[in-house]
């Protein structure tokens, strides 16, 4: 059988490329699709060390540093890609992925991230963020989203099959798309974070730092409690501003290798999250390491901590709110174990993620006489 794999871009290794991993492992004679490919030369094992076949986007100006402006070329661009030889075709996306054309003897699974963010769900918030509430490039920009938002809904009707990575998500999907979705979690390398039992006297959190993560709200928070030590790993446009706010009792460390961040998880008494994530994958690593989580009740972080067993789950998106949980926390009111903390996030590893693709494949797939 062969098998079309197609990702929205290559340009790092984050959540979304974690699932084309798996996949690829799943089906390791898959050929790889995107509208680009600038994956780093060292990070292209993820890939399998596989071509990727790109789209004419690869080749225009600055693509490489600033391909999300040629966002109105995308829907155009992803419906060139000709993927006619293959009987199952697995998009990856959350963005224009799922877009892509088939024929009626073809199957195509689309493994949903989530609709298009910036067009749906956040459109003012990506509005306000980038100073496109006005003005003619305000105008250009809401016109091109408002293609976009008639384009992705339409096109919904091309996939046979959805996945959402979690339940946040398949809620999302129905309400854009009016269609369902069987949700399977997203793959977490559980096996390379180990159990720790002895914590020390500070939080943790590691994020790359855009404002919807809401780390300026965690470095609040911990403002007003001096005695208090937080870490943060991660960098993003919002570093130095980041930076400036925080105060003495809170350490930035900036990126950090993977060895680094894993120690600071298996020493942290808590790790704190104030992001409405579509999943989550650093509370679940956290959790990994026996590590509770303090972290926003919405979104994601719903699905993955389960609230006073492996962490807190905080009501509000607000300093009051996070600061009232971290006070609980400290209360000692609650016993967690880190023992049964890593067996929960033990549900979320990859051969889990695996066995349950390979059955809905399995079982969407057409039988044949």
């Amino acid at each position: 059988m062969k098998v079309a794999i197609v990702h929205d871009w290559f340009v790092e290794y984050a959540g979304s490329e974690r699932v084309v991993e798996e996949l690829l492992t799943l089906y390791p004679s898959a050929d790889l699709f995107s509208l680009i490919d600038f994956m780093p030369e060292h990070l292209r094992k993820h890939l399998l060390q596989k071509k990727v076949h790109t789209t004419f986007i690869q080749k225009l100006p600055f693509a490489k540093k600033h391909y999300r402006s040629y966002l109105a070329f995308m829907p155009f661009a992803i419906e060139q890609l000709d993927l006619s030889a293959y009987k199952l075709v697995i998009s990856s996306s959350h963005a224009v992925a799922k877009g892509i054309l088939t024929h009626s003897y073809q199957t195509h699974i689309c493994y949903c991230h989530s609709p298009i963010r910036y067009a749906w769900d956040l459109y003012q918030q990506y509005l306000k963020e980038a100073g496109l509430t006005s003005g003619f490039k305000g105008t250009l920009a809401k016109l091109i989203l408002h293609y976009i938002r008639i384009w992705d809904y339409s096109t919904a009707n091309r996939v046979d099959h959805f996945i959402a990575n979690s339940s946040y998500i398949a809620r999302r999907i129905q309400k854009v798309y009016r269609r369902e979705a069987t949700v399977i979690y997203p793959p977490v390398d559980v096996e390379n974070f180990t159990l720790a039992a002895n914590k020390e006297d500070f939080y943790v959190t590691a994020s790359r730092l855009v404002p919807y993560k809401k780390v300026d709200l965690i470095i609040e928070a911990f403002a007003k409690m001096p005695d208090k030590k937080l870490v943060i790993i991660g960098t993003g446009p919002n570093y130095e501003k980041l930076k400036a706010q925080a105060t003495p009792n809170i350490t930035m460390l900036g990126y950090q290798p993977f060895d680094v961040l894993k120690d600071y998880l298996q020493r942290a008494k808590a790790f704190v999250f104030a992001a409405e994530e579509d999943f989550g994958i650093l509370p679940v690593e956290a959790q990994a390491c026996g590590t509770p989580v303090i972290a926003f009740g919405k979104g994601g972080a719903v699905e993955t901590v389960l609230d006073r067993k492996t962490g807190i789950l905080y009501p509000e998106q607000t300093v009051a709110s996070l600061t009232e949980a971290i006070l609980e926390f400290e209360s000692g009111s609650l016993i967690f174990s880190p023992s049964q903390i890593r067996g929960h996030a033990e549900r979320f590893n990859k051969d889990q993620f695996r066995a349950k693709i390979a059955a809905l494949v399995s079982s969407k797939l057409p039988t044949t006489a």
